[in-house]
């Protein structure tokens, strides 16, 4: 794949990942405002509804590409120096895989307990 067409990759990448984020977004917006839990067993039953815990699943790791996509193309075109770039790109690898293994942990443990606390 040339440069050129990797670089289209990730745009377009970057723009589908936004749609869904978007989406997204304002369906928890919209649900939050007019029907809150009323208490933390009542989210956890929430997140434990099948189609909400996959679709926060899909939320958060499309926030990870999307984020990764960015943070990438702004290291590429304004850190100059390619050992600082890479170390900084193996650190932001290294937040995100932690920040999405922590949150999928969160969910899908959710998830098994149900309404339980």
């Amino acid at each position: 794949m040339s440069r050129q067409a990797s670089g289209l990759m990730a745009w377009l990448v970057q723009r589908a990942t936004a749609l869904f984020l978007a989406l997204f977004s304002v369906y928890l917006l919209i649900h939050f405002l007019f029907d809150p839990p009323a208490d933390h067993s009542a989210l956890r039953a929430w997140v434990a509804e099948p189609v909400v815990s996959v679709g926060l699943l899909l939320f958060v790791s499309l926030v990870l590409i999307h984020a990764w996509i960015g943070i990438r193309d702004v290291l590429i075109d304004y850190v100059p120096l390619l050992g600082l770039r890479i170390f900084l790109m193996m650190l932001f690898v290294f937040v995100f895989l932690a920040s999405g293994l922590g949150a999928f942990k969160a969910i899908v443990t959710a998830g098994l307990g149900g309404g339980q606390t």
